[in-house]
């Protein structure tokens, strides 16, 4: 484990019956840089990012972060950080339903203890970096896809994470939508220092990143990006 590193696994293993994900991975991530994680479809590469999140508790092998030892901490400090330190974004969104888009990026820092005047100000502001403002008081039900994901990456910026995790972010989305949020992801890396995990099969998403990992039978190698 490098002690330079933000983020970091060593030998993670990890089964879910009898299909081992996991044989061994390993991964550092320092501060403001963009990692992309590629690797065919059931190669482990989202395996690693839930491992790496510590959503998910590998069978054998580490994940640290800050030098602290994920499965040393308790499930609400795992939780805590995964609502202040660490942000997501999914494929799909994965909004509230129930709850208008400027709600949905509120709610990480409602969890978090802000007033909801606060913290619907801050939404819409970091929807307003994406063009999406205008949908604060429509449902995830009634914006598109694109608008949809974009509202979903604002929530995942408003707590200003330490670190990003992106698990096929443009997968539903069309080039240009797709071009914004990989731009946007960038610049919270080169801004503000952000660490971007981000799990792809595209080359053209990964030629955002400044490094590549590639997952293949749930071990990994490394490559620089020229």
């Amino acid at each position: 484990m490098s002690t330079a590193a933000l983020l970091s696994a060593t030998g993670l293993h990890k089964s879910f019956g009898p299909t081992e994900a996991l044989r061994g991975a390993s991964l550092c991530v320092q501060a403001g840089e963009v990692v992309a994680v590629m690797g065919p479809s059931g190669s482990g590469k989202s395996t690693l990012l839930h491992c790496l999140a510590g959503i998910v508790q590998p069978d054998a092998g580490a994940t640290y972060y800050q030098g602290r030892r994920l499965t040393d901490l308790t499930d609400a400090e795992r939780t805590a950080l995964r609502r202040t330190d660490f942000g997501f974004v999914f494929q799909f969104g994965q909004l509230v339903p129930e709850l208008t888009c400027v709600e949905n990026v509120a709610l990480p820092l409602r969890l978090g203890g802000l007033r909801r005047r606060e913290a619907e100000r801050a939404a819409l502001a970091a929807m307003a970096r994406l063009e999406v403002d205008d949908l604060a008081p429509k449902r995830p039900g009634d914006v598109s896809g694109g608008q949809g994901q974009r509202v979903a990456v604002a929530r995942a910026l408003v707590t200003e994470p330490k670190v990003i995790f992106a698990d096929e972010p443009t997968g539903a989305l069309d080039s240009l939508n797709g071009e914004r949020v990989l731009r946007l992801l960038v610049s919270a890396a080169t801004e503000h220092g952000t660490a971007v995990v981000l799990v792809t099969h595209e080359p053209r998403v990964a030629a955002y990143s400044t490094r590549e990992v590639i997952v293949r039978d749930g071990r990994t190698t490394e490559q620089v990006v020229a």
